[in-house]
């Protein structure tokens, strides 16, 4: 029995409690004697710190303590150096955070951090990534797992023999992410207790780092996630506000607040790295795609080696008898690059999809077709047929609905006064993950029931989809349904990340109210009388015994653009999304996080760029009057539309992640637009004026 909550249209539960301002975020909490914390970042690019001077900060009214690496409590080395905070004089990079002021006000904190005086002995650096980086080697694997290179049949000898052949080098900068509440905590100790309030895509790998680094068992450290202002995968796992605070509280023996300010996301707590792809295509002369090859350049830190996934996307795409994807990385002395929504797919698709386009030029063919007369039927790197695989569907629908046959192909055909009008189109794809989850479902004495799982709502409308598949799971009212979630006491989820957690976490939920109506089947009088009734499930087992099976969620992304034929200046005039990702729980949160991603990635095409200093490897527009964003104004009409997919083979939801897909490909849509425009091909993002004036005289 259901009650056909799952499919209908919701408001966010917290929905009202977030517009009034009672929904508290991280640094929100009332807690007795807090004191505010203030992190103090290095000013050199590499070398040691000499000296710190913090009596100025100290004779300070208000000030507590400079804490720093020569009287910080002692972390245990862990894995992740980025997080063993305060504990060595070295600096690795400018931005590191090097000390935190504490003080009894946020106004005495901030003053206190400025009188802080420091000395460094500073030494070279390198931070610039280029293609002939001496530096460069071969990663063990790539962000999370996956395989560095892969090859199949020949393609030297494939791309050599093809009649049509492409080779181009595309570059992408880097890229930060901005959630509305930056990276904050509120941190005390109870009798040799952590309790952190944290603003994180995850608390359960919250609460492993900090009792690791302190030393503690996992049931000595609890973080509460509550409500999380927007992470977009830069929250996914400890970074140092919570660390900074942790230590910091420790050092004073008082609750600390520290909330980083917009300035300092720009690099300790992660970015998206830059990249240097080269994509290959060759094809014969009816577009068929006989060899692939898309090698990727990225950079991460001295301290920790992240190496995004940037070519993985090319390797189930399209079908080709040859095939190769390489990934190679530098060490540089910079901040560690870190998730940012569809790490790897975002910037590998941008490069994979323009490439396309640009065979789709050189072969004739209509670049929507293409895609269709490439697509493969099975799986190129497994040789396994798809759970379900609609790119195609998604194509030929977003096609009708955006009136693709009206098109006319050449570039430059379409002027409105002073305007170049253009047409582009881009596939994608993500994978559609699941990951083991825990569960509790609880009848209650009057009628109710109680679902608690730590899974987090970082703004995607998470709670409410959990609280509409409980409460079919459990064939009752919606209204009869609580959720509890974001908290480490609960029973343990993953991350918010990677386009799995609802997958993930309906399947515990799920299989909890199953097992909860079993229980109630055997409780005389089918329920609680003067008690209660729980069932707690774990989907570790069945989710490890789930066989690998190829399984994404696809798109196809139809954009139009107009350009200013003096002046360069582009207005982006509709954007058209069609997706493939299961069954969808809530259509109004699924359809905001499908057009959020989709503007992510006008964003990206458009305005989005960290514009390095190469003598201090710190980017000089880290605040968002320079580090330009799209806005409202920029999208001008954006929709997003979904098939009704039946996939058999991925969870009891019957879902795919949605959260990055609308993301992956659209950077490359509007570029290709661009183009058909104005028949300048931009191959480095952001499009700025300078690169379409500077190319061709678009008049």
């Amino acid at each position: 029995m259901t009650t056909g909550a799952v499919g209908r249209a919701y408001s966010r539960l917290e929905g009202r409690e977030k517009v009034t301002g009672t929904a508290r975020y991280a640094v929100e909490y009332p807690v007795d004697g807090v004191t505010y914390g203030w992190a103090v970042p290095a000013a050199v690019v590499r070398g040691r710190i000499t000296r710190v001077d913090a009596a100025p900060a100290l004779a300070l009214p208000g000030v507590l303590a400079v804490v720093h690496h020569g009287n910080a409590p002692r972390l245990a080395p862990g894995p992740e150096r980025d997080l063993w905070l305060l504990q060595e004089p070295a600096v690795h990079y400018r931005g590191q955070l090097i000390a935190v002021v504490v003080a009894t006000s946020l106004e005495a904190a901030r003053e206190g951090a400025r009188l802080v005086r420091i000395d460094y002995d500073a030494g070279p650096h390198s931070t610039v990534l280029t293609a002939e980086h001496p530096g460069l080697y071969r990663p063990d694997q790539v962000n999370p797992s996956y395989p560095t290179d892969t090859a199949e049949g020949d393609f030297d000898a494939g791309y050599a023999a093809a009649p049509v052949r492409m080779d181009a080098t595309y570059r992408t900068p880097a890229y930060h992410n901005n959630p509305m509440e930056p990276h904050a905590t509120t941190a005390q100790w109870r009798d040799g207790r952590l309790l952190v309030h944290d603003s994180n895509q995850g608390a359960a790998p919250v609460q492993a780092a900090l009792a690791e680094l302190f030393e503690l068992p996992r049931e000595s450290v609890r973080v509460i996630t509550e409500h999380v202002g927007g992470g977009f995968g830069g929250k996914g796992y400890a970074k140092a506000a919570v660390v900074l605070a942790a230590l910091a509280a420790r050092q004073v023996d008082r609750p600390v607040r520290l909330a980083l300010t917009r300035q300092q996301v720009f690099g300790p707590v992660g970015y998206r790295t830059p990249t240097i792809q080269r994509v290959r295509l060759a094809a014969d002369t009816d577009g068929r795609i006989t060899a692939i090859c898309h090698d990727a350049i990225s950079q991460t830190s001295t301290l920790r080696e992240f190496a995004e996934q940037t070519a993985v996307y090319t390797r189930s795409m399209y079908a080709a008898p040859h095939r190769r994807t390489t990934h190679r990385l530098v060490r540089l002395d910079v901040p560690t690059p870190f998730w940012m929504r569809a790490p790897g797919e975002c910037p590998g698709a941008y490069a994979l999809e323009s490439a396309m386009d640009e065979l789709a030029t050189a072969v004739g063919i209509d670049p929507v077709e293409l895609r269709i007369r490439n697509d493969p039927a099975v799986d190129p790197e497994l040789g396994r047929a798809f759970t379900s695989r609609n790119l195609v569907a998604c194509l030929r629908e977003g096609a009708r609905r955006f009136g693709w046959a009206e098109r006319d192909p050449a570039p430059r055909a379409r002027r409105d006064g002073r305007w170049l009008v253009g047409t582009g189109v881009a596939g994608a794809s993500y994978p559609a993950r699941a990951r083991a989850a825990a569960a509790t479902a609880t009848a209650r004495p009057d009628g109710g029931f109680l679902v608690r799982i730590d899974a987090t709502d970082i703004g995607t409308g998470a709670r409410t989809a959990l609280w509409q598949v409980a409460a079919d799971a459990l064939g009752v009212p919606p209204d009869r349904v609580d959720i509890q979630i974001g908290d480490s006491d609960l029973p343990p989820a993953g991350v918010a990340g990677g386009s799995m957690g609802t997958a993930s976490w309906t399947w515990a939920v799920i299989r909890a109210c199953e097992a909860l109506r079993e229980k109630l089947r055997h409780t005389p009088g089918g329920g609680p009388s003067d008690g209660e009734v729980t069932a707690e499930v774990s989907t570790a087992d069945e989710v490890r015994e789930q066989p690998a099976l190829p399984r994404y969620a696809y798109g196809a992304h139809f954009v139009e653009v107009r350009v200013d034929a003096d002046t360069g200046e582009v207005r982006v005039n509709r954007m058209l999304g069609v997706f493939a990702a299961g069954r969808v729980v809530n259509p109004t949160t699924a359809r905001s996080q499908l057009i959020g991603g989709m503007t992510m990635g006008l964003s990206m095409a458009m305005h989005e760029e960290g514009v390095l200093d190469e003598r201090y490897g710190d980017w000089v527009n880290h605040d968002l009057a320079t580090y330009h964003i799209t806005g409202c104004a920029d999208v001008e009409r954006i929709e997003a539309h979904w098939l009704d997919e039946q996939d058999g083979e991925l969870n009891p939801a019957g879902v795919k992640g949605i959260g990055e897909i609308g993301i992956v490909g659209s950077a490359a849509a509007i570029t290709n637009a661009v183009h058909h425009a104005t028949g300048v091909r931009i191959r480095d993002l952001p499009i700025r004026l300078d690169k379409l004036i500077g190319l061709s005289p678009l008049a």
